[in-house]
């Protein structure tokens, strides 16, 4: 009787052990998450910082392409209203559409291309961008991990029980795989 006795707590032990080191391993992985998400977010102000100080070097040299400029303005306020993360992809994406625009624009005008200050900020933002693609991958691979331990047993058992779920990773909006293209 007392050997039954000891096994079963030890069972209980065991999986009260089990049960405790799974819990604390997934609201590990979610608030690595959280962080990688905010390291996205952290790279999105970096290039919106960035950006209107582009758009003035370039409008004075560029009126006609006032269209590039108000999509740019506008897609910056969708993002900075933003609530979720689905919603703040959703603008970063249409920040990245009006900005493969004015990209494709600046090649096509030499006198930008021999500006310095819009060289300088082109070069910036290229560095923004690149830093954009590095904080999504790592988001992205942060999610993965989270929820393959969501999802596999029997540590599912326990997201379930103290109501952990999928995360969303990032994915890029329809029809981001098309380059921007501009017409004169």
């Amino acid at each position: 009787m007392k050997k039954t006795l000891f096994v079963i707590l030890g069972l209980v032990i065991l999986v009260g052990l089990y049960v405790g080191a799974t819990y604390n391993g997934l609201v590990t992985r979610n608030v690595t998450a959280d962080t990688e998400w905010k390291q996205v977010e952290t790279e999105y102000q970096r290039r919106f910082d960035l950006i209107p100080n582009l758009v003035e070097s370039v409008k004075g040299i560029m009126k006609q392409e006032q269209a590039i400029f108000t999509a740019i303005a506008e897609a910056r306020t969708r993002y900075s209203g933003a609530v979720t993360t689905a919603e703040k992809a959703a603008a970063a994406s249409q920040v990245e559409s009006a900005l493969g625009r004015l990209l494709v624009i600046t090649e096509n005008y030499p006198q930008l291309k021999s500006s310095d200050t819009v060289q300088s900020l082109m070069s910036q933002l290229e560095g923004s961008e690149n830093r954009v693609s590095v904080a999504r991958i790592r988001f992205n691979n942060t999610v993965q991990s989270y929820n393959l331990k969501v999802m596999r047993f029997p540590s599912s058992m326990v997201a379930s029980m103290f109501g952990f779920d999928e995360r969303e990773y990032f994915n890029a909006t329809e029809g981001a795989e098309k380059a921007p293209e501009v017409k004169f």
